[in-house]
C-alpha cells in the first residue's frame, strides 16, 4: 500500500508515503507490486504462497512471498506456469473487496497522525504531514512510530519523506525509510528503474526498448521529446518525481474547521475518565471558537483504541453551539442511546474533538425578547432528542408548491429547518367548515372496490380491507390533474370524494381517471375506473 500525511504551514510542503502489505512468511515486495491483507498466514516459511488475479483472460500471479520468489516465481506470471515451475506452491484468490476494507482501516488509523488522509488505491496511502511532523518528534521518528506499529500488527512497511507525493511513492517501491529533503528530489530517484514510477506496462516497455532503464536517464531528455513519445501524463508525473511540480493529495475526509485532542501515556478505560476528557475537550473546543465568533453545527468524537480500532460518534445541532456544557450534555445523551456500545478494549490512547461544520455566531438580545428564550429551549430540545434518536428521526414539516396530496409536504431534519418551518405559510382552514385535507395521509394509497349509481358520481358503497362501508354523505369531486411536466408516463386525472359512512367515520377516496374520456378500451367501449383509499380524516 502506499500513505501520505499533512498540515498546513509557510514553510514548503512535506509528504510521506508509506507502502503497506501484509506479513506473509517473510514476504517480498514485487517491482511496482503491493501483497494483499487478506493472505492467510502459513506454518511453514518454506512453503512457497502465492496470490492470484484474473486479468486479461488469466489468471496471474498478484502478490507472492520470499520462498516463491526464491523458487523462480514473479509477479505477472501466470497460474499454469508457476505451477509448472513450483508445483506445491500455495495459492490463495485475492480478494479486492477485503483489501479495500484493509486499507480503509488503516486510512481510519492514520488520522492520528494527520487529518489529511488520502487513498492511493488498490494498496496506497498518502499522509500529507506538513506541521504535524514536530509533534512527534521530527520526520524520522513519526516515520519510525508509524512503521515499528504497523510492523506490530503484521504488516511489511516500506515508507519514504519527500517534498511531492509521487517522488514519496516512487522511492517506497525500491527504498524504504528514506528522507529527502525539499529540492533534493531529483537526485534521490535518478537512480531508480522506470518502472519505480508506476506508469503503464506499455510505456515501461517503451522506455526499455529506446534504452532508457532509469529515471535519471528519461530525466536527461527534453520535456517535447517524452511527450511527443509518451504522452503528457507521463511527462507530468515524471516531473512530480523530480519535484519541478506538484498536485495536491485528496484527502478522504475534509479538514475539520477546529480540532482538539488529548493524548494519554496510559490507556483510558473507564467511563468516568472519558466523559471527563469528551467534557474538556469540549471547553477547549469552545474556546478556540469563541475567538473568533464561531458555533459548531456539527461536532464528532474519535477514539483510537491501542489495537487500531477507530471509533467515531457524531451530533449534530440546530443552531451554533457556544457553550462547552451544552457539548458536554449532547454528547453524554449520545453515548447513553448507542445501541452498540462504546468497547474501550484495551483502551483508548487518543480522544480526539473536531468541529466539522462551524457558523458565525448572531448575537441576539436575550433578556427581554421572550420569543428567543422559547426558540433557545426548543432547538435544545430537538437537539438532546436527535442525539439519542438520531436527526434524521426529528423531522418537520414544510409545504411544497404543487396541488398533488403527496407531493404537498415534505418532512425536514428539524435541527436544520426549524426556522423555516417556523415561518412556513400554511393553507387557512375556513371558520365552521370541515376539512378539506384528511389528518392521516396514506403513503401509498390503498385500491378498495366501490359500488356508484352512476360511473362518473361518487361512491354509493366500498369494500375497503374486507370491511364494508355503506355511504350515507359524500362532497365531491375534487378534480385534481397530475402534473404533466413531472410524470414519466400517463397520469390519469383524479377525482376525490370525502365521503361519511353510517359509523360516522369519514374517509378521503378518488377515483382514478375519467370516465370515457381517459380510461377506454380500444375499440372506445368506456371500462370502469379503479378506486383508491388515500387518507382519513379525524
Amino acid at each position: 500500500m502506499s500513505v501520505r500525511v499533512g498540515g498546513a504551514r509557510e514553510e514548503p510542503p512535506t509528504l510521506a508515503s508509506a507502502s503497506l502489505r501484509p506479513s506473509l512468511p517473510t514476504a517480498s515486495r514485487g517491482e511496482g507490486s503491493n501483497l494483499y491483507l487478506t493472505i492467510p498466514q502459513n506454518g511453514s516459511s518454506d512453503t512457497p504462497t502465492i496470490v492470484i488475479a484474473k486479468q486479461n483472460n488469466a489468471f496471474q500471479i498478484f502478490a507472492l512471498d520470499d520462498a516463491a520468489a526464491r523458487s523462480g516465481l514473479a509477479i505477472g506470471m501466470t497460474l499454469a506456469n508457476a505451477r509448472a515451475i513450483c508445483p506445491h506452491v500455495q495459492v490463495y484468490d485475492a480478494d479486492e473487496a477485503a483489501d479495500d476494507h484493509a486499507l480503509n482501516a488503516i486510512a481510519e488509523w492514520c488520522d492520528r497522525f494527520t487529518p489529511l488522509v488520502a487513498l492511493d488505491s488498490p494498496h496506497g496511502l498518502f499522509l500529507d504531514i506538513t506541521g504535524c511532523a514536530h509533534l512527534f518528534g521530527g520526520e524520522a521518528a513519526m516515520m519510525q512510530l508509524l512503521c515499528g506499529i504497523l510492523t506490530a500488527q503484521g504488516f511489511a512497511v516500506s515508507a519514504a519523506i519527500a517534498g511531492t507525493a509521487v517522488c514519496a511513492r516512487t522511492l517506497t517501491r525500491h527504498v524504504h525509510g528514506r528522507i529527502v529533503r525539499e529540492g533534493e528530489e531529483a537526485e534521490a530517484v535518478r537512480a531508480l528503474p522506470v518502472s519505480a514510477l508506476g506508469a503503464d506496462a506499455a510505456i515501461v516497455t517503451g522506455l526499455r526498448r529506446a534504452g532508457l532503464k532509469t529515471i535519471g536517464d528519461v530525466a536527461d531528455r527534453t520535456r517535447h521529446e517524452i511527450t511527443a513519445r509518451f504522452g503528457a501524463p507521463f511527462t507530468t508525473l515524471l516531473e512530480q518525481a523530480l519535484g519541478q511540480s506538484d498536485a495536491p493529495i485528496s484527502p478522504r475526509k475534509p479538514l475539520p474547521d477546529y480540532i482538539v485532542e488529548k493524548r494519554f501515556a496510559e490507556p483510558v478505560l473507564t467511563e468516568g475518565v472519558i466523559s471527563a476528557t469528551l467534557s474538556g475537550l469540549g471547553r477547549m473546543l469552545v474556546a478556540a471558537m469563541s475567538q473568533q465568533g464561531r458555533g459548531a453545527r456539527r461536532l464528532e468524537a474519535r477514539f483510537f483504541r491501542t489495537d487500531g480500532i477507530v471509533r467515531a460518534i457524531l451530533v449534530d445541532t440546530g443552531q451554533p453551539v457556544t457553550k462547552g456544557e451544552v457539548v458536554d450534555r449532547l454528547f453524554r445523551e449520545r453515548l447513553e442511546a448507542l445501541s452498540d456500545p462504546l468497547d474501550p478494549g484495551f483502551g483508548f490512547d487518543l480522544i480526539r474533538m473536531c468541529a466539522s461544520r462551524t457558523e458565525i455566531v448572531v448575537q441576539q438580545q436575550r433578556d427581554l425578547d421572550a420569543n428567543v428564550h422559547d426558540s433557545d429551549e426548543l432547538t435544545a430540545l430537538i437537539d438532546r432528542i436527535a442525539a439519542r434518536i438520531g436527526g434524521k428521526r426529528v423531522v418537520v414539516h414544510l409545504p411544497q408548491d404543487t396541488h398533488i396530496p403527496e407531493r404537498a409536504v415534505r418532512a425536514a431534519p428539524a435541527q436544520y429547518h426549524l426556522v423555516a418551518a417556523t415561518h412556513a405559510a400554511w393553507p387557512v382552514r375556513a371558520v365552521g367548515e370541515p376539512p378539506l385535507r384528511p389528518l392521516r395521509l396514506f403513503e401509498r394509497p390503498e385500491q378498495i372496490k366501490v359500488i356508484a349509481q352512476v360511473p362518473d358520481g361518487p361512491p354509493a358503497r366500498f369494500v375497503w380491507r374486507r370491511a364494508t362501508h355503506a355511504v350515507i354523505h359524500a362532497e365531491g369531486p375534487e378534480r385534481i390533474a397530475m402534473e404533466w411536466w413531472r410524470a414519466k408516463g400517463v397520469m390519469l386525472t383524479r377525482d376525490y370524494f370525502r365521503v361519511e359512512d353510517e359509523t360516522g367515520l369519514r374517509f378521503w377516496l378518488y377515483r382514478d381517471g375519467l370516465y370515457e374520456t381517459e380510461i377506454a378500451q380500444a375499440d372506445g367501449r368506456a371500462v370502469q375506473p379503479n378506486w383508491f383509499m388515500h387518507g382519513l380524516f379525524a
